[in-house]
Order: structure tokens, then sequence, then C-alpha cells
């Protein structure tokens, strides 16, 4: 630490160029912070449930499935619950304000995805409202809903206006959990659908044990094979990572653009480094010259690096976080909007690493000076 205030007396000899560097970093780190944001909102494959399996139609998730499937599956060795849910799709006041709306099993629903918490009270007057609504605590937030608000929305694939009471808000046990949801009774669109009555868009079933899933899953798609709705049945992390896959490759296309950023820096930074020490080249030959070591030049040149490193990584991430605690600026459209700390230290070891490569070869330069032939240059 004795040495910091030289450190520091060197960096700020050129106070622009330090700043840009150091601006080059934090911007770097904000769009990596940005990168990892994106990636975990895409990444909602990590948080399946391993106990559970997804069955939709063969053909395509849009096409639906008889009700009737439900009692058949229960039926199956090692099928502990089954529960099921449709996609809505209406519109609130306008159509930018997207969110997924879910009309669910109002008896099962609960139980099978035990991870988003509702209070038994609002649980309760839900299931006793034929309109009643629970919404996630993200999804309140936006649009300052509280409970009995009453909800209108217009319905775009089952046509007319729906009108909902708000009867209770849920919040996800785990960080990453997606709390933006709309979820009302199966059973009143069932009443006021104009076609498709008597059939879900999928089944969510849970397994007895987690090993047992390819086996049950096998049995589902045999139990309804040459039937007129065939199944598809996948484990809840498997489907929800083909569901990713449908909008492309989002973890290449992240690392593609986050080795571009990187790279870029590492060229950046790497040459104001080695211009900071072309220009003190005698001064670091004076430091040689009254007795300090090959090894303290190296150090103290690297030791520049990682300041530069450090302040800028730290404010490209701080910047990350707080936006994350700002709120969600996509609206809905990412329904997952955190940075987890996995990637904040993914960021500061990332950070840490291009400060060393970006240094090591000006501060070897460094060490290896010649006094004399330092002492000479002009």
């Amino acid at each position: 630490m004795k040495y910091l205030p030289l450190v520091v007396a060197n960096l700020f000899r050129k106070k622009i160029r330090t700043l840009l560097t150091i601006g080059s970093f934090a911007v770097a780190l904000f769009l990596f912070g940005l990168l990892a944001i994106v990636r975990g909102a895409f990444g909602s494959a990590d948080l399946a449930g391993a106990d559970r399996i997804v069955v939709v139609n063969k053909v395509s998730i849009i096409q639906p499935l008889p009700l009737s499937y439900r009692d058949r599956m229960m039926r199956i060795s090692g099928v502990k619950e089954v529960t099921w849910a449709n996609w809505f799709g209406g519109v609130y006041q306008d159509e930018r304000n997207f969110f997924a709306q879910f009309a669910i099993d109002k008896n099962t629903y609960r139980q099978m995805f035990n991870e988003l918490e509702v209070p038994d009270d609002q649980w309760k007057a839900f299931v006793d409202d034929r309109q009643g609504a629970i919404v996630g605590t993200d999804l309140a937030d936006r649009f300052h809903w509280k409970i009995g608000d009453r909800i209108p929305i217009k319905g775009v694939i089952f046509q007319g206006n729906w009108e909902f009471n708000l009867r209770g808000i849920y919040k996800g046990k785990r960080k990453g959990d997606d709390n933006n949801q709309f979820w009302f009774g199966w059973d009143y669109l069932d009443e006021r659908r104009q076609f498709g009555k008597g059939q879900v868009g999928w089944y969510t079933v849970r397994v007895d044990n987690p090993d047992n899933s390819a086996r049950i899953s096998k049995a589902i798609d045999t139990e309804f094979a040459n039937s007129p709705w065939e199944t598809k049945t996948d484990t809840e992390k498997a489907f929800a990572a083909s569901w990713l896959k449908q909008m492309g490759n989002i973890q290449f296309l992240i690392m593609s653009i986050g080795a571009v950023v990187f790279f870029t820096l590492l060229l950046v930074s790497g040459n104001t480094m080695a211009t900071s020490v072309r220009e003190r080249i005698r001064e670091l030959a004076v430091l040689k010259a009254v007795g300090y070591s090959d090894r303290f030049v190296l150090l103290l040149v690297m030791a520049e690096t990682l300041f530069i490193a450090a302040i800028g990584g730290a404010i490209g991430l701080g910047l990350a976080k707080l936006m994350t605690l700002w709120g969600n600026p996509t609206h809905g459209v990412l329904a997952i909007f955190y940075l987890p700390n996995l990637a904040i230290l993914l960021g500061v070891v990332t950070t840490v690493t291009v400060g060393i490569v970006a240094g090591i070869i000006p501060a070897v330069s460094a060490m290896r000076l010649r006094v004399v032939d330092a002492l000479r240059s002009v």
C-alpha cells in the first residue's frame, strides 16, 4: 500500500488518457452486465423443477390436448400430480403492455408450482371467485395493482372483453423466479371461449422420482400414440431449453458479443499501458539505477494496469446492478431482469484477467530495460 500514491501519480499525469481507459473498462463491464441479464432472462431452464415433466401436443405447443388426458395420465405408474394451463394472449390497455397470461386449474396448480408462494387467504379468495386472478409481485408493481382491483383485458385469441378481480399476489422463493405472470381460472375461460371447449394448452406432471422421468415420459407418449391428439413429453428443463432454441442460439450470440467487446478492450488497454511505459523509459531506468529491482518495476506497471481495470470494472458492474434495482426497463418483455451474483463474480474475474493480459507485455518490457540504453533514449 505504501506505493499506491506512486501508482496513482503515474496514472494521472495523463488524466484524459487514464479517464478514457477507465471509461472503456466501465462501458465493457456494463455491457457484460447487460448481456448477463439478458442471458438470465432467457435461461429459465436452470430453474426448472427436477421432478416435473411437460406434456404438449406432438404437432405444436399451440395445438390443444383433451382435458380427459388428465385422468389417464394419473393412472400411469410413477405419476404423483397433474395440472394443466392454457395460454390466453390478451391485451391490457395497450398492445405494448405484454405479459404472460395463463388460465390454470385452481385445484392443482399451486401444489405443482410451490416455489411461487401465495398467502392462504389470498388463494382461497381466488378459488372462490369465478373471475378471480393472481399476479406476480413484479407485474403488480409495474401496473400499480393492488388486491381488489378490477382488471379488464381484451381477448385476442379468445375474443371479447374479459374482466378479472385481483385476489392475490404471488412471489417466487428464488432469485430469478418469474414474477410477471397473470393467472386466472381455466373454468372461467372454458365457459366463455368460442372454440376448443374441454381442451387445454399443456399438462405439467410431477413424477415420484426424477430418475424415472424418461420412463414416465415414454409411457405417457405411448398411452396416447395413434390418437387424434398425440403427445410429446419432456422434462421441464428440456422443454424450457427447446423453447429458447426457437428464438435462436442466445448463448452463442451473447458469448460472441462478449468476446468481441473484451478483445477490443484488451487492445485499447494494452496500447495505453505500452504508450505509458514508452513515455517513462528514463524514469523507470532511474528507479533501477537507484536500487529498485526488475521485479519491482514489473509489479509497478502491472499494478497500474490492474488499478485502471479495477476502477473501470467496479463502475461498469455497479451501474449494471443499479439498473436492475431501478426496475425492469423492458416493461415485461424480459420477464426476469436481474444480475446474478455469479455473473458479478465472473465479471470481476474477467476484469482482473484482462488487466493482467493487457499489462503483462508492457510490464515485461519495462522489467527488461537496460539502464544505460534507457538513459540514452530521448
